[in-house]
């Protein structure tokens, strides 16, 4: 084992070592505290939602309380195998290449009293896709694909596309319904929607809180209603849950998942990485990308700082994900390789000496700054100047999507996405399309070929997606690969849950029972 790595795991195993003191301080100071309310849940999360608008439920911090609790889809994807079901659609069919007919569950109000009909679910899927509207659902999942709607019957609405769409109902699934009443020109804070729970109140800082919805058209949860407050430290979160301060903490850290009887372990569709900006001098040098990845033990980290369960990932998807490409490898630990690469690159004149900023996120997942300094200490093992920057989501988000600084420094941003919506398409545009609003890439080549593979279908679907991301990975190193996640939540004693795949971006409170 090299110096480096060993005062990497000796630097970890002082983290590890507080953090499970701190837990045993915070489980004496809460044990003597009172138990929740019978029925009302109370689910702890590592940070406060940015907004609640249902056009957004598809960014884990909001889908956590709104998605399928709050706002409804048309349609469930399964995140195991990529299936379809029905919510608020109760059936489809294709017209032609660009046109689907929904037929719509009938006798459903939204919280406002509301009817969902053809003409309300019109006006909520047109809200979502106005680009006046800052929709993340829109400009992650949907990319350059513009929808149009119409009611055809009370309760039939079809959906046209601007190009054809042979997974139409799949892609249906990420977009929530919002009440027709709801402003059409801004985001808000109180969504109303059809689901089994209505938004009560929001005070800042502090607490969310739902209601059971009596007029719910699906079957009564057993749950009342539910309190979502949030905690930086994954100690204090799991804490919280051990002595019934807390019902749920979807997210913990893996030194903390110590209770055997209350934590469980989940493959939760998360794919982490440092996303390059080859827009900018030393990055734009593909030598230079290269050593970051090689500079990167990515062995270290794992079962040390992070989970030992956690895989090595080499593109956006997990592998369960149609479009997923076996046969890219991950790239090796090689420190010699990176330094070589790197004085390759200053006798050619690129800047290697220009200061590399990685901008983080604060609680994007357990222990990410302790992952982020371990690998800022990697590079600068090669001899690349570094600094972190650690910011909370609101600020982060500003790294995050374009319109980007045009002074910014270079750039190293702390990323983590989750696709468990079935196909690429979900992921591959916004990320890496010239005109994705994530994206660093611009280039015409693969522009072309993400467009072709969004409107084919079956095998030559799944190879031309196989093909983006081998050009991603191989020919132009946009990323510095991390890791397929593995998350961990602590239940506590008096329900009954089971996370799943789906706990990281979306808790619904229909599935909970009490004990």
């Amino acid at each position: 084992m090299t110096r480096q790595r060993l005062q990497f795991h000796q630097y970890t195993a002082r983290i590890l070592s507080s953090a499970a003191a701190m837990a045993v301080i915070l489980g004496a100071t809460a044990s003597g505290q009172s138990a929740q309310a019978q029925k009302i849940v109370t689910v702890v999360l590592s940070e406060e939602p940015e907004g609640l608008d249902g056009c957004n439920s598809n960014r884990s911090t909001v889908g956590r309380v709104a998605k399928q609790n709050i706002v409804e889809t048309l349609t469930v994807i399964d995140p195991k195998d990529g299936s379809i079901t029905p919510r608020l659609a109760t059936s489809w069919s294709k017209v032609n290449d660009t046109t689907w007919r929904f037929e719509l569950r009938k006798g459903v109000k939204f919280h406002d009293g509301a009817s969902l009909n053809a003409e309300t679910a019109s006006k909520a899927i047109s809200r979502t896709m106005d680009s006046k509207l800052d929709c993340e659902t829109r400009t992650k999942s949907f990319g350059d694909l513009k929808l149009t709607t119409r009611a055809v019957g009370t309760h039939t609405l079809e959906i046209s596309a601007n190009k054809p769409v042979p997974i139409l109902p799949t892609r249906m699934g990420v977009v929530s319904l919002s009440s027709p009443n709801t402003s059409m020109d801004k985001l808000v804070l109180n969504p109303i929607g059809t689901g089994p729970f209505v938004f009560d109140k929001w005070t800042p800082g502090q607490v969310i809180s739902v209601n059971r919805f009596d007029g719910y058209w699906g079957k009564k949860p057993d749950v009342e209603g539910a309190k979502y407050i949030w905690r930086s430290e994954s100690t204090v979160r799991a804490a919280m849950v051990k002595v019934g301060e807390a019902d749920i903490a979807p997210n913990i850290a893996v030194q903390d998942a110590t209770e055997s009887g209350m934590d469980f372990s989940y493959p939760n569709s998360e794919t982490t990485r440092l996303r390059i900006d080859m827009s900018r001098p030393p990055l734009d040098d593909k030598r230079v990308r290269l050593a970051l990845e090689h500079a990167f033990d990515r062995d270290a980290l794992r079962g040390s700082i992070l989970s030992k369960d956690i895989e090595h990932a080499t593109q956006i998807i997990v592998p369960s994900i149609n479009g997923y490409n076996p046969a890219i490898k991950v790239r090796k630990y090689d420190l010699a390789k990176a330094q070589k690469l790197i004085a390759e690159a200053k006798a050619a004149g690129v800047p290697v000496d220009k200061e590399i900023e990685i901008i983080g996120r604060t609680n994007i997942y357990p222990n990410g700054t302790e992952a982020m300094e371990a690998m800022m200490a990697m590079f600068q093992a090669v001899g690349l100047k570094m600094k972190l920057r650690m910011f909370e989501v609101g600020t982060w988000l500003k790294y995050l999507s374009k319109p980007y600084d045009e002074n910014r420094a270079p750039i190293l941003l702390q990323a983590q996405h989750d696709n468990n919506n079935g196909d690429a398409v979900f992921s591959i545009f916004n990320k890496y399309a010239c005109g994705g609003l994530q994206s660093t890439v611009c280039e015409k080549n693969l522009d072309s070929l993400v467009a072709k593979a969004s409107v084919l279908s079956g095998d030559e679907r799944r190879k031309t997606w196989q093909e983006v991301n081998r050009i991603i990975n191989e020919d132009l190193v946009a990323d510095v690969w991390m890791y397929h996640m593995v998350g961990y939540s602590r239940v506590g004693k008096r329900i009954n849950f089971k996370p799943s795949i789906a706990t990281n971006s979306e808790l619904l409170l229909e599935e909970i029972t009490f004990k």
